[in-house]
């Protein structure tokens, strides 16, 4: 069995939900992540506040983080458990940010510490 990273990008990172919202989003995720828990097939993740963030560029020049340039950001990730890279999509598919339009799930399949993958 293999872990695999489900990225969350988010279309427009600089979008701001109401309260309410994100609490029923946070919901929805607890629920999805719980049913891969339930499989014993889930292994940890967190989510990327915007906060706090910074982008340090190959000049060395610190910008504040995630924005700048590009629209799509990066809103956490879960690492999952699968047989297959067929597996960890079918988990990618109940992702709750997939309901923001234009929103993904990057599925990408974490190398082993022994070089084997």
């Amino acid at each position: 069995m293999d872990e695999f990273m489900l990225i969350f990008r988010h279309e427009d990172g600089k979008k701001v939900a109401s309260p309410e919202q994100i609490q029923i989003w946070m919901k929805q995720t607890m629920d999805w992540i719980g049913g891969i828990a339930a499989q014993n097939k889930f292994s940890g993740g967190n989510g990327l506040p915007f906060d706090d963030s910074r982008v340090v560029h190959s000049n060395q020049v610190v910008t504040n983080g995630p924005f700048g340039e590009i629209k799509e950001t990066i809103g956490g990730y879960i690492i999952v458990k699968a047989n297959s890279v067929e597996e960890a999509v079918e988990f990618a598919k109940g992702c709750p940010v997939l309901q923001g339009e234009g929103n993904t799930v990057e599925v990408r399949k974490i190398a082993k510490a022994d070089g084997v993958h």
